[in-house]
């Protein structure tokens, strides 16, 4: 999978995707991740990518011709047109089933915005999806994108050890997951549960399915309601 993110600031993008897990898989090359810098697009003398709004208010709007240039420089280089996901507090609010649905596409281009917005005239044009992390709003985009290609590189091929790392994680089955236990068996007064010791596999199986039916009743109510009307149908 090839994800590549237009942004204005592709070093702070660029020293979280070169750490930790993404940044060993990016090494490996078990998933390609890119940056690209829109500003270097602009038909401005001065490098400018944005304006005042239309109509007036506070802030400034990103200018679409340098968005669109960024974006046909990266189509060309693909030869092929990535689908283009512009992360927005608009958009539809990003889950683990949107996320699967995503993992299937061979390329990706995040687009962040950032100032109070981009020319509604660019969204319509080129972009085929809007996405959020959460109903609040960030100082742009860069932080949703990273998010997104965060939830998206760990879901490839090679990229965790086994795919039950992911398989049996909060939100993948639609229930939150069950609780989890290390060294030492005892903790200050708290104890691991008998279970977790006794290496009975069907029983420990058993119990962390019943935690995470529990788990998600009472503090998830919504996911569970929806998990029972789905293993209802």
């Amino acid at each position: 999978m090839r994800i590549d993110i237009l942004t204005l600031f592709p070093e702070m993008c660029e020293a979280v995707l070169s750490e930790s897990i993404v940044g060993r898989a990016r090494r490996e090359g078990l998933v390609d991740i890119r940056t690209r810098q829109i500003r270097d697009y602009t038909d401005d003398k001065h490098g400018r990518v944005d304006d005042a709004p239309y109509g007036g208010g506070m802030g400034m709007i990103m200018q679409p011709q340098p968005i669109y240039d960024c974006f046909q420089s990266l189509c060309d280089e693909l030869g092929t047109r990535p689908k283009l996901i512009y992360l927005s507090p608009q958009g539809q609010v990003l889950t683990q089933e949107k996320v699967k649905q995503l993992a299937q596409e061979p390329n990706l281009a995040l687009l962040c915005g950032h100032y109070e917005g981009v020319d509604e005239r660019l969204l319509e044009e080129i972009v085929d999806e809007e996405v959020s992390i959460g109903d609040y709003v960030l100082t742009g985009g860069e932080l949703p994108a990273l998010v997104l290609a965060d939830a998206l590189a760990r879901m490839q091929p090679g990229v965790l050890s086994d795919d039950v790392c992911f398989t049996e994680e909060s939100h993948f089955s639609g229930l939150l997951e069950y609780p989890q236990y290390t060294r030492p068996p005892e903790w200050r007064g708290r104890a691991v549960p008998d279970v977790l010791l006794s290496g009975h596999h069907a029983n420990i199986d058993a119990w962390r399915a019943a935690q995470s039916l529990q788990r998600t009743a009472e503090r998830r109510p919504d996911l569970f309601a929806a998990y029972e009307k789905k293993e209802k149908q």
